[in-house]
């Protein structure tokens, strides 16, 4: 084991958080073993436990983390384009999706059963939907009503459908991208006073 850096505690946890990730992403969640995680770290597994008393948690901050991340990615103007903000926001967590298969899957359909794991992914699309509420056209709160259910359902929908895509590509990244974007635009324009997506 090579020397241990003298880290303060958030340096090391941010320095265990991306050894984690890059091990999440590269296998799949049952072969990532903690002692690996310490070992690429530098780190023994006694400090790593300190940090993260076992894999579900370490797993969990790294994917709270790359949820934030990914929600500073996907901010909502009223001045824009809403399609081109669909379609930049997509891209960010496809670019995501694609490059950490792995750990997407292991928190859809690993740990589907975890609390934790699905509250943060649930909290994430809540944030999401909450901005795109926050700039389209709504005439009262019964409109805003119905595009929120169908909000709420458009995300259930797009995360069944990139994870399934991460098994098996069907299509190619911008056909999936697209009918993402797509779908959504369809679904609330009839709900709205203005057309949201303008040429």
């Amino acid at each position: 084991m090579p020397p241990r850096q003298r880290l303060t505690p958030a340096d090391r946890r941010a320095q265990l958080l991306a050894v984690g990730a890059r091990l999440f992403a590269a296998r799949p969640y049952e072969e990532v073993l903690m002692e690996d995680v310490a070992a690429h770290a530098g780190v023994s597994r006694a400090l790593l436990y300190r940090y993260f008393p076992n894999k579900r948690d370490l797993f969990a901050a790294i994917y709270q983390q790359a949820a934030d991340q990914l929600l500073a990615k996907s901010r909502f103007d009223s001045t824009g384009s809403l399609t081109e903000q669909l379609v930049e926001g997509m891209d960010a967590h496809l670019d995501y999706f694609i490059a950490n298969r792995n750990a997407v899957l292991a928190g859809n359909r690993v740990l589907a059963g975890d609390p934790l794991i699905q509250t943060i992914i649930a909290n994430e699309l809540d944030v999401i939907r909450a901005r795109l509420l926050s700039v389209l056209p709504l005439a009262d709160d019964t409109a805003r009503e119905a595009v929120s259910q169908v909000l709420k359902s458009w995300l259930v929908f797009v995360r069944v459908l990139v994870v399934d895509w991460l098994t098996s590509e069907t299509c190619t990244r911008t056909e999936l991208r697209d009918v993402c974007v797509g779908s959504v635009l369809g679904a609330i324009r009839p709900l709205l006073p203005a057309d949201p997506a303008p040429q």
